[in-house]
């Protein structure tokens, strides 16, 4: 995985990660130890007016990755919040700048030409593409998330709740002004990574340089860097030093970011978007190439989850809920599937009919009591079951009356509302998030 090593060159910080987590994931300052696997008795989040330390407790357990439900996807394929962004968050596409880095790069080279010099000017920008086998030689060199190169050197962010990697290939180019002759070139790789907890304020980005081929005067360059914070956050730590660039020399550049949200009162949710910058130097060169900066897609941190007093923080991507019709609760995923399905209700895996959640107690009994009235009769044994759940904005009442019930196993039906309540939880999905239900 991508930090197999980076942990341990990050520390492990009294991070509350579990052992296998540790091996892949950057160490983020957390609560002390590991919670106890909680009971089906930790309250429902909605049930609750104030914040449960059960729930605070269950927010801090480690989660197994379920890695083939949650498939990354390209950021430009993740519909993010309906909010407004927050000031200074942008387009996490650096091609999007690579056409100033080439206008100040000539600018750079016709300014020296002008005053008749010599000494070689680098340039550095990102490059739209990269060779099967040049991508290849590259990650061999350096393991990334096994998701994570799934792409090549796209230039894209992929996404999951948690986590985003992406792939960036780039280009320093040395240019005599005098002659206009390149001198020297390098292509390398950024391997970009970013990874935040769902109980925790702080999270981390973490960028490789990996290089592919150099020649000439781009040989023998070093590389530093560091990070700044765009919204809702700020720079708690940055580790970018001066590093030698070569073949068996990958330089890293660590941060830690702390969102900035009000801890109170509860409810309050920004975006935060890092941003690393780097340039290289040469003993060759007269002065350091241009910088060129790398910023992550916005992470969204909250204090806004029902019942938890946490902080956390996620990244723009849709999760879904998994029932299986083979699975614990049947008849329940049964139903589900036939509103979906038969009845072309919202909230289906691969469509972008998505549900939103609703957390006021209110309009969730009000969508319960519509679908399921307590004067309708249950057989013995059986629960209503109602689709879409009464914990969303396309509840029976809140969705305008287009929904579905079906009488199932009593039991069934209450657990499986505990697993959706703790999918909320795990996910940290706050009031208008959006998510989709698959039915396996």
């Amino acid at each position: 995985m991508l930090l197999a090593a980076g942990a341990a060159t990050l520390g492990l910080l009294g991070s509350s990660l579990s052992t296998a987590q540790a091996a892949e994931d950057p160490a983020l300052p957390g609560p002390g130890a590991v919670a106890q696997a909680a009971e089906d008795t930790v309250p429902v989040p909605e049930d609750l007016d104030e914040s449960s330390q059960e729930l605070d407790d269950e927010l801090s357990l480690p989660v197994p990755e379920a890695s083939e439900d949650e498939a990354p996807l390209a950021l430009g394929d993740t519909p993010g919040d309906e909010s407004t962004s927050e000031e200074g968050v942008t387009d996490p596409d650096p091609m999007a700048a690579a056409e100033n880095d080439r206008i100040t790069c000539t600018a750079r080279i016709l300014s020296a030409k002008m005053h008749g010099s010599d000494e070689p000017v680098p340039c550095m920008s990102f490059s739209t593409s990269v060779s099967a086998a040049e991508l290849r030689a590259a990650v061999d060199a350096w393991p990334t998330p096994n998701w994570c190169d799934d792409h090549g050197a796209d230039g894209k962010w992929y996404v999951i709740r948690f986590k985003a990697c992406g792939v960036f290939s780039a280009d320093l180019t040395v240019t005599n002004p005098r002659t206009g002759a390149v001198v020297g070139r390098m292509h390398y790789l950024t391997v970009a990574y970013a990874y935040s907890k769902r109980d925790i304020k702080t999270w981390a980005y973490q960028v490789q340089l990996l290089e592919v081929s150099s020649s000439g005067s781009a040989r023998g360059s070093s590389v530093n860097g560091r990070a700044t914070c765009a919204g809702k956050c700020k720079v708690a730590e940055s580790k970018f030093p001066s590093q030698l660039m070569g073949a068996n020399r990958d330089p890293v550049g660590q941060f830690f970011l702390d969102t900035t949200i009000k801890t109170s009162p509860k409810g309050q949710k920004g975006e935060g978007q890092a941003v690393a910058s780097w340039n290289f130097t040469n003993p060759q060169w007269a002065g350091p190439s241009n910088s060129i900066t790398l910023p992550t897609p916005p992470v969204r941190c909250d204090n806004a989850l029902p019942g938890t007093s946490k902080t956390g923080c996620v990244m723009p991507y849709i999760p879904e809920m998994v029932y299986a019709k083979s699975g614990e609760f049947p008849e329940l995923a049964q139903h589900i599937e036939y509103a979906q399905t038969t009845k072309n209700l919202p909230g289906k895996h691969n469509t972008k009919r998505y549900l939103t959640r609703v957390t006021n107690k209110d309009k969730i009994n009000k969508n319960r009591n519509t679908a399921c009235p307590s004067s309708l009769e249950r057989p013995p044994g059986k629960g209503c079951d109602e689709y879409p759940f009464a914990s969303t904005w396309q509840g029976a009442s809140t969705g305008g009356g287009n929904y579905s019930r079906r009488m199932i196993n009593a039991t069934q039906n209450e657990d499986g509302g505990r697993a959706l309540s703790r999918f909320y939880l795990y996910n940290r999905i706050i009031e208008k998030d959006r998510f989709l239900v698959w039915i396996k």
